[in-house]
């Protein structure tokens, strides 16, 4: 008969557990609430914050009006963001605010109102309300808090979830183009740019208009194709008069080259239409 020589380890670690369990069984049952309120403050010191949590939340109205109810709020408060329930930590860092706002940890905790937000911030491709309320309790507290030490992650934290939405824009221009929108595309690229004038981006998202607004035109019906031509023309004008020392100039050069070349088949097919008149 084979033993596995594991055996002992495991049956060490299941008695380890259950005693862990047996003991946090027994604070749950006792009556007395300092006791239970010690025992929460001792596991969330020990960083098991999911059972500080459990006495927390029991806690909670007993000690409403004591001595004791604001660290117990403000542990509460953070032991729900250190399990990442982003949404209730934020709930109740908020309620923190409201009854202690006096306190020497209200600044601390306005910022973790507003980091709550930001950590609730999803991927660009998705909502982002949660992104524009982060970044408007951020500038807020910046605002409120101009000496603050959390200015500079605040301001951090800010450029990063701007970074977001503007690409969430470029995503939103991209599958217009990919779908062959493309005078959607073109307006879209263009409200990039004018929504983010200092991006570092911004000469490809000229290009990207450029691009659309050509496509567009050579897809249009001929009575249409020399306004749109034109149209290209002069968005590559703006684009060498805002970005001369682009690496997408030569580029962009390319479909003056191209619109212009285009509207001399048109004039010279009107022409031929109309016999030299």
């Amino acid at each position: 008969m084979r033993i596995n020589k594991h055996i002992p380890l495991i049956i060490i670690t299941l008695f380890t557990i259950l005693t862990s369990c047996s003991k946090f069984g027994k604070v749950l049952k006792s009556k007395d609430f300092e006791y239970k309120l010690k025992m929460a403050n001792t596991y969330y010191d020990k960083k098991e914050y999911r059972k500080s949590l459990v006495l927390f939340e029991e806690l909670f109205p007993v000690f409403k009006g004591t001595p004791q109810h604001e660290d117990l709020f403000y542990k509460y408060a953070y032991a729900n963001y250190l399990t990442r329930d982003y949404m209730t930590a934020e709930s109740l860092f908020k309620g923190y605010l409201e009854i202690f706002a006096a306190s020497p940890r209200a600044e601390e905790v306005e910022y973790m109102q507003s980091y709550c937000y930001y950590k609730q911030s999803p991927k660009a491709e998705l909502e982002q309300s949660n992104t524009i309320k982060a970044i408007g309790m951020m500038q807020i507290f910046i605002n409120t808090h101009p000496e603050s030490t959390r200015k500079k992650e605040a301001e951090e934290i800010i450029s990063k979830l701007q970074s977001k939405l503007e690409h969430k824009e470029f995503l939103s221009a991209e599958l217009y183009f990919n779908l062959s929108q493309y005078r959607a595309a073109a307006l879209s690229y263009t409200t990039l740019l004018n929504n983010y004038p200092d991006s570092p981006k911004g000469d490809e998202y000229k290009l990207m208009a450029i691009r659309a607004y050509y496509k567009y035109a050579s897809m249009s019906i001929a009575e249409k194709q020399t306004e749109r031509y034109q149209k290209v023309i002069t968005e590559v004008e703006d684009f060498q008069d805002r970005f001369p020392e682009s690496k997408f100039l030569k580029e962009a050069e390319r479909y003056l080259t191209l619109s212009n070349n285009n509207l001399k088949s048109l004039t010279n097919e009107q022409t031929s239409q109309t016999g030299g008149k």
